[in-house]
């Protein structure tokens, strides 16, 4: 009898890493443009010297950001929220969306953030990365049935100015991580639409993106 075999996800970056110097960041935290099934990232501020995320019912969001993914790679973060708020510390953002699932069983997921973040499927926590702290990852795994499910990120950024933050799943069948977007993962009705808006043509599978290379996928085999 071979023995259960259980994944840990660990997100590493390399010793005394150095973010890009004079580069534009390669992905942001998503856009004022309404983005049809992706997630909805409601922005607060925050108190300075802020520890950990904090109870969203108890603030008022000063704006609302787009996105399909959460592909935040390590940089230093200076901008703010162009037609929202120029805000570049002290401020969390609280994603939330919907995605369906048509492989059921066993899904891996890595986040990674700087600083806390966590990660809810259908409102249970499946990851907790939350403190002030440099990019770290941490990983968790939950069983999800045939259907919608959904789906919320949670993260606050606290001193300046570097700022991290990256979901990756595994799903079952596979054996490495690829970025989770929404796009990978409609509903038939939202499948149904792409068709008629591209003519009925046939899409084909989408290649799955690797997080960058920071991350990193550990598996530890019990």
């Amino acid at each position: 009898m071979k023995s259960l075999i259980l994944f840990a996800a660990a997100v590493a970056f390399a010793q005394n890493p150095r973010p890009p110097q004079n580069e534009e960041p390669v992905a942001h935290f998503g856009t004022t443009v309404f983005i049809s099934g992706g997630l909805r990232g409601d922005i607060y501020f925050l108190p300075a010297e802020t520890q950990r995320l904090p109870n969203f019912a108890k603030l008022k969001p000063v704006g609302s950001i787009y996105t399909s993914e959460l592909n935040v790679p390590r940089h230093n973060f200076e901008q703010g929220f162009p037609g929202v708020t120029n805000r570049f510390e002290w401020f969390a953002i609280d994603y939330k969306g919907n995605f369906w699932i048509d492989k059921p069983g066993k899904y891996l997921w890595a986040l990674l953030s700087d600083d806390g973040s966590k990660l809810y499927i259908d409102g249970h926590l499946v990851i907790d990365n939350d403190g002030t702290h440099p990019p770290k990852g941490v990983g968790g795994t939950c069983k999800l049935k045939k259907g919608e499910h959904r789906i919320r990120v949670s993260y606050f950024q606290g001193p300046r100015t570097q700022v991290a933050l990256i979901l990756a799943v595994i799903p079952p069948g596979d054996d490495e991580f690829s970025l989770f977007s929404t796009e990978d993962y409609l509903s038939p009705e939202a499948q149904a639409e792409i068709r008629k808006q591209n003519g009925d043509a046939p899409a084909g599978p989408k290649p799955r993106r690797k997080p960058g290379e920071d991350f990193e996928m550990a598996p530890t085999i019990m």
